[in-house]
């Protein structure tokens, strides 16, 4: 069954709303964790704080492209990600929500790319290459996860 433009409107808009909840929480994440273990985990945090910014313009940028309007903040909701965490020493604590959320991320572009299969090919590209730099950052933390959980 063909997708609408709206259908694919649609799906943008919640993965431009997931980019720009996960930039929330990897910032606050990079900026309250504490100690020395949460060093390496801070910086890439930070890191990917530019690359998830990039997601959502690139987000934006063909929700406009096919007609739809890019909402700001008071018309998105968030909170369906875990949440940054309160013990500022749980490394462990933050390496799983990053998990989760690019879990998330990678589920979410698998479905736009289905979706829109043979009939929209420039989102197609678009999500393919996104969804390959979300599972270069699932692979980055599941190796930080074996490493504090293993030793």
């Amino acid at each position: 069954m063909a997708v609408t433009t709206q259908e694919t409107i649609t799906l943008l808009l919640e993965s431009y709303q997931m980019e720009l909840e996960t930039v929330l929480n990897y910032l606050a994440n990079s900026t309250n964790l504490d100690g020395v273990r949460a060093e390496e985990i801070k910086k890439s945090l930070a890191a990917d704080v530019t690359g998830e910014i990039g997601h959502a313009q690139q987000l934006a940028n063909r929700i406009k492209q096919i007609g739809g309007h890019v909402p700001g903040s008071k018309s998105l909701v968030f909170g369906g990600q875990i949440q940054p965490v309160t013990v500022t020493t749980d490394v462990v604590g933050v390496i799983k929500s990053v998990i989760a959320a690019e879990e998330a991320a990678c589920a979410q572009y698998k479905k736009i790319i289905r979706a829109v299969d043979g009939e929209d090919y420039v989102t197609q590209d678009l999500c393919i290459r996104l969804l390959a730099d979300e599972e270069g950052h699932l692979v980055q933390f599941k190796g930080f996860l074996k490493e504090y959980t293993t030793g």
